[in-house]
């Protein structure tokens, strides 16, 4: 049992001690949310954080290293380093087990005014960027991340601050970065590294809206380019069929060179990352304007069009709530894959509200982790190989389109979108009731069978 976060949503530092700017410290920013210039000041305060991670009782912190802390300019920066060793060694020594992502949104922004993923190049730079990161740590971390949440940029990519663009552009940007995971992988492999490797997108099985078979096969397509798309080349080596079939019947279909097709294959995974939120529920397309966000999904004419699903409850942020769906969704990977799954985020966003007496009352986000707990629990009475759970967040920070309003974490920040504050820490009621669930050491099942 742990905890996650991101490093751009959490260190801020975001010019400090040779760190180059990212994608995510320059974007335009939503009118009435923060900037990532200081987000949680994790930076700064990370011996502090990790102290309260171990009161906590965290088995696991997975955190994602900044590209342009490490390599701010394609040369490695000694202090970006050492940050990322204190952090980790700091950890170990208290029993905490690092899992790091190596590529969470953020860019550097020297590689991206160069065309980003959609210049083949970056493979390379990619690649370059995962050796120093083996070299430096690979001693001291178990599980890696590749690439956070690649079917996110991919198709809701001006949600996180990437531009907008052509699903042709986006698709050939996500093929190179199916390329350089490949590499990565095997590169990783070859080294002979104690650790394992692995994807981590975030995955929401889909429902048909009915029993239409329209509304069956709808789910089906969906299914197909927002998760299996990106599963079967990081688990199999190939592109799934429908997923292909869609781009190529929408004129997204990637170029994809021989050399490709043997680096896919070659750079398998060994387990699977995931993060989970909720479900999505599609039916056959419809004409209809497409409010395109990270959760809801789309359209696509003659494949399937995202519907609202009227029997799940919603967050005040409007994301579904399905807790059954989270054990529907791991049994569903796990069948297809059957590899070790880590889920790396499931959490609830809410305005968060500190009290006088420096407290947070979040009974909804104790029922919300309770529940999907449960039925964790119960996907793996029914046989999934689950070797890690790590809720969004540790700590709150900055979401990535809702600013500081918009809080995940165990630990409460004091701050808000216009003001700093003291940026004190407070553990809300969800730090006490997790920290009682770990020190038990077992998993509540649910008896809803």
């Amino acid at each position: 049992m742990g905890a996650s976060t991101s490093a751009y949503q959490v260190e801020g530092a975001w010019n400090e001690e040779g760190k180059g700017p990212s994608v995510q410290d320059v974007k335009k920013i939503p009118e009435g949310t923060t900037d990532f210039k200081v987000a949680s000041d994790h930076y700064h305060h990370y011996k502090a954080d990790v102290e309260l991670f171990k009161e906590l009782g965290l088995k696991a912190y997975r955190f994602s290293i900044s590209w342009s802390r490490v390599m701010p300019d394609g040369k490695v920066n000694p202090e970006g380093i050492q940050f990322y060793k204190n952090l980790i060694n700091l950890l170990n020594e208290n029993e905490i087990q690092p899992v790091v992502t190596v590529f969470h949104f953020d860019l550097p922004l020297y590689i991206a005014e160069k065309g980003g993923w959609e210049n083949r190049e970056t493979i390379e730079e990619f690649t370059r960027y995962c050796q120093v990161l083996f070299d430096y740590f690979a001693d001291d971390v178990p599980l890696w991340q590749t690439i956070n949440e690649q079917n996110v940029m991919a198709l809701a990519g001006s949600v996180i601050g990437t531009s907008q663009k052509s699903m042709k552009e986006k698709f050939q940007e996500n093929h190179h970065m199916l390329v350089a995971q490949a590499k990565v992988t095997k590169m990783f492999h070859e080294g002979n590294y104690q650790g394992k490797i692995g994807p981590a997108p975030n995955i929401a099985s889909v429902y048909p809206a009915s029993d239409r078979p329209e509304d069956q096969l709808a789910a089906l397509n969906m299914s197909a380019l927002r998760n299996w798309l990106f599963l079967d080349v990081a688990v199999f080596g190939r592109y799934n069929h429908n997923a292909w079939h869609i781009l190529e019947s929408i004129g997204a279909a990637p170029i994809v060179t021989k050399e490709d097709q043997e680096i896919l294959s070659q750079g398998t995974c060994d387990y699977i990352a995931f993060n989970y939120y909720n479900t999505m529920t599609v039916a056959s397309y419809f004409e209809k304007d497409n409010n395109i966000d990270q959760q809801s999904g789309f359209g696509i004419p003659g494949f399937f069009q995202s519907v609202e699903n009227t029997h799940l409850q919603m967050t005040e942020f409007g994301w579904p709530i399905d807790p059954k769906g989270f054990r529907f969704t791991l049994n569903e990977i796990y069948s297809r894959y059957h590899l070790p799954l880590l889920i790396t985020e499931n959490g609830i966003g809410a305005n968060d509200i500190l009290t006088d007496d420096g407290a947070v009352h979040d009974q909804y986000r104790i029922d919300y982790l309770k529940e999907h707990i449960e039925q964790m629990a119960l996907a793996m009475a029914d046989g999934v190989e689950v070797i890690g759970y790590c809720p969004w967040s540790a700590i709150d920070l900055v979401s990535t389109h809702e600013g500081m309003k918009k809080c995940y974490g165990f630990i409460y920040v004091n701050r808000t979108d216009e003001d700093l504050l003291d940026l004190a820490r407070y553990k809300k009621d969800s730090f006490y009731w997790y920290q009682e669930l770990i020190s038990k050491n077992e998993i509540e099942e649910s008896d809803d069978n």
